[in-house]
């Protein structure tokens, strides 16, 4: 039962689609979109861990080594490979965000302009976590 992973150009998402079987594999739909203009690309190899492995990886105090709070570029990578170890999509807005702050915009900006940021309010400070 393969999963592969397509580029869509419609909404300009990279998905992965299940497929049943090997010769279910033709006409692929965007399903985030419906688009029919995929790409196939070439999947990462992927393992199963459990959650237990991956937080145990993260606590490791080589997980940060190079993080620097003050750089944003830094915390970009670093938001980038927490999300990669919990091999989950975090959306749009985590996108928006990480790309933010690898182009050098510092996250008082960035929560600025976005007041609902994680469903923020008042008086939180999500920037100096």
């Amino acid at each position: 039962m393969p999963i592969y992973e397509y580029r869509c150009h419609d909404c300009k998402r990279r998905v992965s689609i299940f497929w049943r079987t090997f010769s279910a594999v033709k006409d692929p739909r965007c399903p985030r979109c419906g688009g029919s203009h995929l790409t196939r690309l070439v999947s990462r190899v992927r393992m199963i861990r459990s959650e237990e492995s991956r937080v145990e990886d993260m606590a490791d105090p080589s997980f940060l080594s190079g993080f620097d709070e003050n750089d944003p570029k830094s915390m970009a990578r670093m938001m980038r490979r927490m999300a990669d170890e919990t091999g989950e999509d975090l959306g749009d807005e985590f996108d928006e965000v990480v790309g933010r702050l690898e182009s050098g915009e510092s996250p008082e900006e960035i929560e600025q302009s976005m007041p609902d940021l994680m469903g923020g309010g008042e008086g939180e400070d999500w920037g100096a976590l």
